[in-house]
Formats: C-alpha cells, sequence, structure tokens
C-alpha cells in the first residue's frame, strides 16, 4: 500500500467511529425525548401508553428505614 492509500484508510476508519458515536448519541436522544414526553403528560394528569415505567423504586411499609434490622 502507499501513504495515500494508508491516509485514505485512517480517514475512513475515523469516519466511521464518529458515524458510530452519532448514532448513539442520536438513540440516546430519542430516548430522552420520549420519556421527556412521557413526564409531561404524567404532570399534566393524563395517561401515558399504559406500560409500566423503565424504574420504579421500591415500596417500603412507613417507619422502615431499609437498613437493616433495628438495634
Amino acid at each position: 500500500m502507499t501513504q495515500g492509500q494508508y491516509v485514505a484508510a485512517a480517514y475512513g476508519a475515523v469516519f466511521v467511529f464518529v458515524l458510530v458515536y452519532v448514532a448513539i448519541i442520536a438513540a440516546k436522544l430519542a430516548r430522552l425525548q420520549r420519556q421527556t414526553a412521557e413526564l409531561v403528560e404524567l404532570v399534566r394528569g393524563g395517561s401515558v401508553t399504559g406500560r409500566a415505567p423503565e424504574y420504579a423504586p421500591p415500596v417500603r411499609s412507613p417507619g422502615t428505614t431499609g437498613r437493616g434490622p433495628s438495634a
């Protein structure tokens, strides 16, 4: 391979890396926009799509600290 071919291969590799990075960021942005829209809908009192939230904190009974048995 000539030097020009190595340079072209290096530029191609960097281009692919940047393209993958942008695709990952775009996917994260789309997810955040969807979650934000769901939160806005919940705040306004509407119903969301009917599916369970992606994260639900554990339910604890009143008076417990979650730190193990009381002393």
